[in-house]
Order: C-alpha cells, then structure tokens, then sequence
C-alpha cells in the first residue's frame, strides 16, 4: 500500500532534530500540522534514541546550589541543526542548575529557592514538570543531590541516593526510585554500599543493568583499607546488589597526585553491540583513557596516551579545566578559554578540532544534549515568560 504524502513527511520529519522540525514549521512552505500532535513527538523522541547527541551546555563547577552562566555548544557539523532559544538559557542561568541530562531532557534543580525543588525540562519546546519532593526525602538546601536521572522511550526514572540521619556516618546509602509517569518516589530494601571514598555522583554511567560511580582520588584512606586505591562501584537496578570494579593498576600510578582527575563515561556508539565503560584520567598535563574490556573480571585496554600539548593546541600552557566523553568516542575537554574535541576512535576522523570558546571563569561542566520534542509529561506547562526571567523563578509557576 502506497504512503500519501502526509505519512512521508511524518517519516521523514520524525528522523530531523526539534530545531529543523522548527525551522521548516515557521517557513509555511509545508503542511506540518502534524508536528503539533503527541504521536508525531513521541517517534521524533524514539528515532533520536538511535543517534548521537549534537550539542552540549556548559556551566561553572559551582555547585548544584548556586547558579551561573549556562552556554549550549553544538559539536561540529551540527551547528545548523542544534540550539536552544536564548530565553531557555536566559532562564538557567537566573533560576537553575543542569543537574543532569537524558535523551532530550534535562534534570534541573532551582538555584532561587530556600528549599530544594527540582524539575524536568524540555529547553526546545520551552516546557517543564515539577519533581515533587517528600519531606523525608528533603535533605539541606545547600547539599549536592546524589541523583541519577535516565529516560527511556516511555518513562523517566530518578534514583536518589541519600544517607539516614539515624544511622550517623555510614558507607550505605539508601536508593529512592521516581517514576516520573506514576508520579510516585518508591523506597528500595536494598542500600547502596558505598565504600570508605567519596563517589563521583556527577558523572554516573548506567551500563550492564547498574549505576556505575567513580570514586576520587584523594590520599585520606589508610593504606592497609580495600578501599585505599580509586575504585568504581556499581548498583545493580534490579537487584539492589552493591559491587566493586578495579581500575586499571596504571591508573592507580600517582592517584594521589594534587593533578589527578579521573571520570568514567560511556563507551560506543548508541547503535553499538560493544557498549562499555571508559575511563579517563588526567594527571600532570597527560590524558589516558581505557575502555573496559571484560566487565566480570575488570579487565582494561588503553585507547589513549597522550601529553595535552601533544594534540596540536596553540594555546600557550593550556590548563585542562573539564573534560567529558560524549557520543561514545569523542573526548570533549576546556582550557581556561577554549573547548576542544578529541577523536577516540577511527571510526571519527576528528583528530583535533576547537569547538567553541567558553565564559566559565572556574572550572567547567559539561551536559551532553540534543533537542527533541519529548514531552515532559501531562503535568508540563510552558516556562515564565521573558519579562519575568530576570527575576527569582519557582518552576512551580503556572
């Protein structure tokens, strides 16, 4: 049976980023009544699982509680196809902070509050949902959530980490899971074990049915601990099973270092059979990067040794203020001025390419991002208008 002409457009349309869809829509060349309706944003969501993220915001390394300037970049050869209004971004940096983000929205914490309120939005559609928080799941305004936020085709979920006043000082954290349809923050039995280290929260990896931390690298742990080397551990979604995962012995080299940062981010492609873990560390102006070959038994191959200079940057004694893997293979780093892009894998022929420039005056956070029309769910409404952006903004507002 032959397509009409209005399913073609649907399908091909379906595949283009919510700024094309846009773009095309305000034209009025083409009948697009479609691209208003829920079935037409859900496909356009769907196809987008399939593809790499174009873009990325930046923020300064200040904190969940405070906000700051917040920037969009697109990666190259996709400046025509990604963006976000400067309203969106307007309103980040006055009212919130990038918490987190997963397959066309963003987690978002307000920075205007006295107490902590979260939502999720959709920075293309210019649209959000409040995140209600229990009281007993409320913790200080000033504390960092220790939060997962992930979205799949038909649900968002939050994992929120958080320790039990009654317990003191412990190693175990208890998970609260959020499901953004029902609406609902449900208690898990099983706590998550940390270790004797502090977790990197804000770089989780949700890889191999679990939530995946870095620890830091700092020398505070006595060295006869199990817990004195950096490690990654895990929290099994299903199971609730706590595990941890050696990194390699060459990363261990020098951990306590002041110069050492190491990360972990997803490896491949979102189309790959091969998805893995990689890990990064920088220490002394030196990036190396494994990708984690055997998850059972923590076994590592190095993909990357390099001196920072070594790349071809022209900048005199750069300092690496952030760095990120985004779309699987590509390592996204800053200098106190610049954001440059790295190639990883031969599929990429990027080997050194400068992205942007940046005006974080502190160090830099990045959010991978690609705009889509996911809807934020029935309870969304549109963001406060431009007028009232200048001012404190409860994303309660309606």
């Amino acid at each position: 049976m032959a397509m009409s002409s209005h399913d073609v457009l649907f399908e091909i349309f379906s595949w283009l980023p919510a700024k094309v869809v846009y773009r095309f829509k305000s034209v009025g060349k083409f009948s697009l009544e479609f691209s208003d309706e829920t079935l037409f944003a859900s496909k356009q969501a769907q196809n987008a699982l399939l593809k790499d993220d174009t873009c990325f915001f930046i923020q300064s390394d200040i904190g969940q509680r405070y906000n700051g300037q917040t920037e969009l970049h697109p990666l190259p050869g996709e400046e025509l196809s990604s963006g976000v209004s400067d309203d969106v971004l307007q309103f980040l940096t006055n009212s919130a902070r990038i918490v987190a983000s997963s397959n066309g929205l963003i987690l978002c914490r307000a920075t205007c509050q006295n107490q902590v309120e979260l939502f999720i939005c959709n920075p293309a559609t210019q649209s959000l949902s409040p995140i209600p928080i229990p009281e007993d799941l409320q913790v200080s305004v000033d504390a960092d959530l220790k939060i997962v936020f992930e979205c799949h085709s038909d649900d968002c979920m939050l994992f929120l980490f958080c320790e039990n006043p009654k317990d003191g000082w412990s190693s175990n954290l208890y998970c609260n899971v959020y499901l953004h349809k029902e609406g609902v923050w449900k208690a898990r039995e099983e706590s998550f074990t940390t270790g004797a280290r502090n977790l990197r929260f804000d770089i989780p990896v949700i890889h191999n049915g679990a939530i995946h931390f870095i620890s830091d690298c700092s020398p505070y742990v006595n060295r006869n601990s199990q817990y004195f080397w950096p490690y990654i551990m895990s929290y099994n979604l299903e199971s609730g099973a706590s595990r941890m995962l050696r990194v390699p012995k060459k990363a261990r080299r020098g951990f306590n270092d002041d110069s050492c940062n190491m990360g972990i981010f997803k490896w491949g492609k979102v189309t790959s059979s091969t998805k893995s873990i990689c890990l990064v560390r920088l220490r002394k102006f030196v990036f190396t990067i494994w990708a984690l070959r055997d998850y059972e038994s923590s076994s590592w191959r190095m993909i990357l040794k390099i001196r920072v200079k070594a790349m071809g940057l022209v900048e005199q004694d750069p300092t690496v203020t952030g760095f990120t893997v985004l779309n699987g293979d590509l390592l996204v780093f800053a200098t106190t001025k610049k954001v440059y892009g790295y190639g990883l894998s031969n599929e990429n022929c990027i080997v050194l390419e400068e992205i942007c420039e940046h005006g974080c005056e502190t160090g830099v956070c990045f959010t991978s991002y690609s705009n889509t029309l996911r809807t934020c769910g029935t309870d969304a409404t549109a963001l406060p208008p431009k007028k009232k952006m200048l001012q404190p903004i409860s994303p309660t507002w309606k």
